[in-house]
């Protein structure tokens, strides 16, 4: 039974880096999506206007 207690213990230790991992890509995610977001969406309008003729 202790085992079992220990590894949970383990498990347990490791969420708040998920969490600082998860919190760290969606930062990146909003300063990409902020610094490139009018060219990207300037990018697919004009991929979606030549694809539509």
């Amino acid at each position: 039974m202790s085992m079992f207690r220990l590894h949970r213990h383990d498990e347990r230790g490791d969420v708040p880096g998920w969490v600082m991992i998860t919190v760290m890509s969606a930062g990146l995610v909003a300063v990409l999506s902020a610094a490139a977001g009018p060219q990207l969406r300037s990018m697919l309008t004009q991929a979606l206007s030549a694809v539509g003729g």
